[in-house]
């Protein structure tokens, strides 16, 4: 019929314009992302001294090979290497023949090829490839922990799958922070609400508040996500249906894990008090203003340490050092060198004039970065730490500090007493930490959040002063009850690094037995073929030849069981290791330097 016919005619004009499209598309923007990111993730391990090294996880064999030849032309030719389900490329051959000849005669040789070929890559990442583009085969079973960012350039909608990629770098050994970069089209509805579902719902890249294996598995078994999302992605063709329907889904999700992952969470925090509450739930802005209030104090100590050697910029948190300050010669300070000249509290992008006019950092770059960390900023805190003070007396001036301080305020017109010490407590780790007690003249103990405020009111010096048995007696017990808390602090960050770092075996010690498992399955079938071969063979040569095979497998096999007992044998070693160093952080040893002494009156 010719309107049958007109429709086909309408199709095949519509598919028409659809390849015109697609072929006049000439750059792939989610690519050129995937080069930004890769750019910044490897600057940013190089700082913090991580490999630069980045597994990408792509969910086909197709995305695999574009993104092959798209980062061997941008420069990473010669460092890259694939895996996949079957590996049958050249350059996977080419690794795994050489894998074999480097370990000829080896125990790690296992005689079957799938598992060989595996282990022949992800030695190969570990020794030179700077980049390893894997499908959901490298997902489970293999042990990445050497690299530290993880890339999902085709995001899962199945959270345990997700859980599962990052589980390669994020486990027992990884020295560092694990990045996970994760790719959505923010143009596309449906993407955009399955990110928030894994990100908001299952909490799974906010560290320790990330879903718990008991609520993925609660999904599991209860809701299979993945088919309802694919439903959503191919019935729904508006903004508004994609809505409906991811409201729907989660308003189910809701009912089914919500529960549960209350109950994770109060198991997880339920022998934490509030205050580690706040510090875990810290953002990266509130970090940030911390960090400020540190480099704030920094500031005003080079400001006095270096009043008659620098000529200070306020404003741009600059100074410029004429000479160094008598007594701190560079030479106090090994392998460091503190030049004359223009230092800077801020990098250059912060330095920027709020008006837009490039300040002479942004056009000239010029002058010292001035940090935390710095030589001369070590220099001058040492100097200061270590300087013996008399006990004065000190008038604060409230009203100049320009802003409301409550603890503060309500101490004008009092007086009373001031004490800070440095306790230092050496075990594995040395950890220094301020100790600060005051008392009021009518016997009020002043806690260490409002003694730390005191420190930040202006003062004006005084008379040398000299403070009663008594009052010494008051401050020395505040001290010793923040000591305590200190230490109780570091046991419990003790607790959990034990906990965390068992975990971390446990979870070594199942992937090895997965992988040994495996690789014994693997034997089983060849063992079964070789079998098959020996009752198949035409005549007794072949039978003998087919025998001897059959025994070589089967002391492969007894060879990887033992390998099994010998990685247990390993993980209890290691697990040992852990407690004699838990031990030795028990075993902590303390020393406590007086700073200083003050009577104080706010006025």
């Amino acid at each position: 019929p010719a309107e049958v016919l007109r429709g086909i005619r309408d199709e095949a004009r519509e598919l028409a314009e659809y390849k015109a499209l697609a072929e006049s598309i000439t750059e792939n923007a989610k690519g050129t992302a995937l080069l930004k990111a890769l750019r910044l993730g490897f600057a940013k391990a190089v700082e913090l001294g991580a490999p630069a090294k980045a597994l990408i996880f792509t969910e086909s064999r197709r995305t695999q090979t574009y993104l092959h030849q798209l980062l061997s032309q941008q420069g990473y030719a010669g460092q890259l290497v694939l895996f996949n389900g079957t590996n049958t490329d050249p350059s996977s051959k080419q690794i795994y023949q050489a894998w074999l000849q480097r370990h000829a005669g080896e125990d790690c040789v296992s005689g079957s090829p799938s598992a060989d070929m595996r282990a022949a890559l992800v030695e190969e990442f570990a020794r030179s490839a700077s980049i390893m583009i894997a499908t959901e085969s490298a997902a489970e079973g293999v042990n990445l922990q050497f690299c530290s960012l993880v890339v999902n350039y085709d995001l899962p909608w199945n959270p345990q799958r997700i859980e599962q990629r990052i589980g390669r770098c994020h486990r027992y050994g990884q020295k560092h922070d694990v990045v996970v970069i994760n790719f959505v089209n923010r143009s596309n509805e449906a993407d955009l609400r399955v990110f928030e579902l894994l990100n908001q719902k299952f909490r799974l890249f906010d560290g320790v508040f990330g879903a718990s294996d008991d609520v993925l598995g609660v999904l599991e078994s209860g809701l299979d996500i993945e088919k309802r999302i694919s439903e959503i992605y191919q019935h729904c063709r508006t903004a508004d249906q994609i809505r409906e329907a991811f409201d729907q889904l989660q308003r189910e999700l809701d009912q089914q894990i919500a529960a549960t992952l209350e109950e994770a969470r109060v198991k997880l925090l339920e022998n934490f008090d509030e205050d580690v509450h706040q510090k875990l739930r810290l953002r990266q802005s509130e970090t940030r203003q911390r960090l400020d209030r540190y480099e704030d104090r920094l500031w005003a100590l080079t400001a006095t340490e270096l009043a008659d050697c620098a000529t200070f910029d306020l404003p741009q948190h600059a100074f410029t050092l004429r000479q160094l300050p008598p007594g701190l010669p560079a030479a106090e300070i090994p392998g460091a060198e503190i030049p004359l000249g223009t230092y800077r509290l801020q990098p250059p992008s912060v330095a920027a004039s709020t008006e837009g006019t490039p300040s002479r950092s942004d056009r000239g770059g010029e002058g010292h970065l001035y940090r935390p960390g710095h030589p001369l900023a070590e220099a001058l805190v040492a100097r200061a730490r270590d300087r013996q003070l008399p006990v004065r007396e000190l008038r604060l001036e409230y009203s100049r500090r320009g802003a409301r301080v409550s603890v503060v305020e309500r101490l004008q017109g009092r007086s009373g007493w001031l004490q800070v010490e440095l306790l230092t407590v050496t075990a594995l780790d040395v950890e220094d930490s301020l100790l600060l007690a005051g008392v009021t003249d009518d016997g009020e103990a002043l806690d260490a959040e409002t003694c730390d405020k005191l420190l930040t009111i202006p003062a004006v010096p005084g008379a040398e002063v000299t403070a009663s048995a008594e009052v010494r007696s008051a401050l020395a017990r505040g001290l010793e009850a923040q000591r305590t808390g200190l230490v109780a602090a570091a046991q419990g960050r003790n607790e959990r690094h034990f906990d965390a770092e068992s975990t971390k075996l446990d979870r070594w010690a199942d992937d090895l037995k997965v992988n040994l498992e495996r690789e014994l399955t693997a034997l089983d079938g060849e063992i079964r073929e070789a079998k098959k071969q020996k009752r198949l063979a035409p005549d007794l040569q072949a039978k003998i030849a087919a025998q001897k095979r059959e025994n070589e497998l089967e002391q492969l096999r007894n060879q990887k069981k033992r390998r099994l007992f010998d990685a247990q044998d390993e993980i209890e070693r290691r697990k040992d290791q852990l407690v004699a160093e838990i031990e030795a952080r028990l075993s902590q040893h303390e020393t406590r330097q007086g700073l200083f002494l003050v009577r104080w009156h706010v006025v």
